[in-house]
C-alpha cells in the first residue's frame, strides 16, 4: 500500500497545477504527526526535495520553487497538496509525495511543462 498520488498533467509555461497526496490509514494511522514532503525527479537527474511541511504547518522549499509553489496538509482528510504556480519546463518531472519517518512514497504523478 502506497501513498495515493494525483493531479499530473500538462501544462503551459506559467500555468498552474495541483497535486494532492492521500495517506491512507494503513499506512499513516496517526497522518497529523507527519511531517510530509513532494519530491521530484526529472528524466536523468536525482530525485530533489521540493516541498516538506510539519506536523506544526513549518513549510521548507526548494530555491527553485520558491514563491511559486505551496506546500499544505488537511489532516482531517489524511491529505497534502501541492499547489504549483507560474510552472516553468524546468519544473518537468516525475513528482512523489513521501513521510520520512515510515519511508512511503507514493506511486509518482508526471508533471509536463511546456514553453
Amino acid at each position: 500500500v502506497q501513498l495515493q498520488a494525483s493531479g499530473g498533467g500538462l501544462a503551459q509555461a506559467g500555468g498552474s497545477l495541483r497535486l494532492s497526496c492521500a495517506a491512507p490509514r494503513s499506512i499513516l494511522s496517526s497522518f497529523w504527526i507527519y511531517r510530509m514532503g513532494w519530491y521530484r525527479q526529472a528524466p536523468g537527474k536525482e530525485r530533489e526535495l521540493v516541498a516538506e511541511i510539519s506536523n506544526s504547518d513549518s513549510t521548507v522549499y526548494a530555491d527553485s520553487v520558491k514563491g511559486r509553489f505551496t506546500i499544505s496538509r488537511d489532516n482531517a482528510k489524511r491529505r497534502v497538496s501541492l499547489q504549483m504556480n507560474s510552472l516553468r519546463p524546468e519544473d518537468t518531472a516525475v513528482y512523489y509525495c513521501h513521510e520520512s519517518t515510515t519511508n512511503s512514497w507514493g506511486q509518482g504523478t508526471q508533471v509536463t511543462v511546456s514553453s
